[in-house]
């Protein structure tokens, strides 16, 4: 988490060089030599900085747009006929300072995948969780499809489980005492099929090649990801589910011990250079301690999202980011996020 300081100057340098961005993007979607790939990822960009500045507009958005999944899932959902206020278009009446800083991009055919920092100040209701005037730094992503120049399909994830701890806040009770699980996706495909049907064409491109190494950590009988001597992963795809391990002296029962019969299926892989990221499920049945937590018999399903940086066929660098709070509310273990300090 920044401090005030860095978050102020972060959020001021990325305003201050958004007029500049929107200059230079507009430029690019004008040129003709710039590639569709090229394009494509100019749209996401304006679509998002034009979102720092206003409400985004139908300028970006194809006739008949489908968002198949909103950012904050599971607050929206639990929040759904309680009465409370609306945290506003874009949440600008819960985060009127809200500025998003786009950390990573990635285009492949008609896709587009963008990950930023959802920044601002919580000066008012948010999903039923009253004003704090905490400060938020929470990551955030989104897979756009596009099409002749607009977005014509959204899935979003933001890190909702981050930012109920960066608020010190619990998931605001229902009137009915419930809580809203989300419910399968059935979505993804058997890695293996994956991995066979991209085995199956040449893989002439850099991109081909490191989509199959991705693809191959996922296949029911991975060998060992061949790793460069200064790997690093970045981020657990459930950070905080593991700084509640590390703090209670237990990092080592982590998901995968876990869920013994974990099998992911597939999404999406998206490549572009030395960077893949994969779109999966996780998916499987908790019967043994997650961090100390025993095991409830639950079978979940959880997308996650992995960011990759594979170099000459090895893997560079890693990052993951799951939904973490559709995971805590399946197993029925919100109490974790009360045992760890705001961040």
């Amino acid at each position: 988490m920044s401090t005030r300081r860095k978050f102020l100057k972060n959020a001021l340098g990325a305003g201050a060089g958004l007029a500049l961005t929107g200059q230079r993007t507009l430029a690019l979607a004008q040129t003709p030599a710039a590639s569709p790939l090229e394009r494509n990822k100019d749209v996401a960009r304006r679509y998002k900085e034009t979102m720092n500045r206003r409400a985004a507009t139908d300028e970006f958005f194809a006739p008949g747009y489908k968002r198949t999944r909103a950012g904050l899932q599971h607050l929206a959902s639990n929040a759904r006929d309680q009465g409370f206020a609306s945290p506003g278009t874009g949440l600008r009446d819960a985060i009127p300072d809200r500025v998003d800083v786009i950390e990573d991009i990635i285009a492949d055919g008609d896709r587009v995948g963008m990950l930023w920092r959802l920044t601002g100040t919580h000066k008012g209701d948010l999903f039923g969780i009253a004003p704090t005037g905490k400060k938020i730094d929470v990551h955030e992503l989104g897979i756009l499809r596009l099409a002749n120049g607009r977005i014509v399909e959204g899935w979003f994830m933001a890190d909702e489980a981050g930012l109920l701890r960066q608020l010190g806040s619990a998931l605001p009770p229902r009137k009915d005492g419930r809580l809203v699980v989300p419910e399968p996706s059935n979505t993804g495909e058997d890695p293996d099929v994956v991995l066979r049907r991209l085995k199956s064409k040449p893989q002439v491109s850099v991109e081909d090649r490191n989509k199959v190494v991705v693809a191959t950590s996922k296949i029911s009988a991975p060998t060992g990801a061949d790793r460069t001597p200064d790997y690093r992963q970045r981020r657990f795809g459930f950070q905080h589910l593991r700084d509640y391990g590390v703090a209670k002296g237990v990092a080592e029962l982590n998901i995968t011990r876990a869920f013994p019969d974990r099998r992911d299926r597939i999404d999406e892989l998206l490549a572009e250079g030395e960077k893949v990221w994969m779109q999966f499920e996780l998916v499987g049945t908790h019967t043994a301690s997650l961090y100390g937590l025993p095991p409830t018999g639950k079978r979940v399903e959880a997308p996650e999202i992995g960011i990759m940086r594979i170099v000459d066929g090895k893997w560079k660098e890693s990052w993951y980011f799951g939904d973490e709070l559709g995971l805590l509310l399946q197993l029925d273990i919100l109490q974790v996020l009360r045992g760890l300090p705001a961040a």
